[in-house]
């Protein structure tokens, strides 16, 4: 067998490997906030979710979020008060990775949003040491969720936030906001092991 053959079929038994490991593996658990299903159809469901907090970034197009929201959670931050008193030495504080991760286009700039874990209020959450970064407290939300497997790319989720529009036009539903992106996993993620998530934030009585 030819040399190319050969790196083509170990790269492909590699990738048929680490697709099996990670359908055998416990995925990794990360807090996501609390809802609740509220009404469900054949398309998507509404869920309401109480207040919670986040990590807030706005960034254009010529740069990003992500960097920014992480290297805060990971410590570029200065502790809550209440941490600085119990250990002094330490001026920062680590946050638990949370799930999804949410963008949105607002007014044509681009808001990205970490859910910080429940033990936090937007009074005790570590305050921001990079200035774009704001920690805001969402008021409590209905949202209409499509969610879908796949690639976590904008076109795909174009095609997915088009189809919940579709839908819940056709049901009746005000839409009161931009359509949401909610992923919940890492990029080296396989696609037909990811969890996305289309939303639109609506009203409900």
């Amino acid at each position: 067998m030819a040399p190319a053959k050969i790196r083509f079929h170990l790269c492909l038994s590699i990738f048929i490997f680490l697709g099996f490991v990670a359908t055998i593996r416990p995925a990794m658990s990360y807090e996501e906030p609390d809802y609740k299903i509220v009404r469900t159809s054949d398309v998507y469901e509404i869920r309401h979710y109480p207040k919670r907090v986040v990590a807030e970034v706005i960034y254009g197009i010529e740069d990003g979020g992500f960097r920014a929201l992480f290297d805060y959670i990971s410590g570029v931050n200065e502790a809550s008060e209440k941490v600085q008193m119990t250990v002094p030495v330490t001026q920062s504080e680590k946050i638990d990775m949370t799930a999804p991760v949410t963008q949105s286009n607002q007014d044509g700039k681009m808001v990205m949003q970490f859910f910080l874990p429940k033990q936090y209020s937007s009074q005790t959450a570590p305050k921001p040491t990079d200035p774009r970064i704001a920690i805001v407290e969402l008021p409590e939300t209905y949202f209409a969720v499509l969610s879908y497997s796949g690639s976590a790319s904008d076109r795909n989720f174009e095609k997915r936030h088009k189809e919940l529009k579709a839908a819940l036009d056709e049901d009746g539903m005000t839409i009161t906001g931009a359509p949401i992106k909610a992923t919940y996993n890492s990029p080296f993620t396989l696609p037909f092991l990811r969890r996305n998530e289309a939303m639109y934030p609506v009203n409900w009585e």
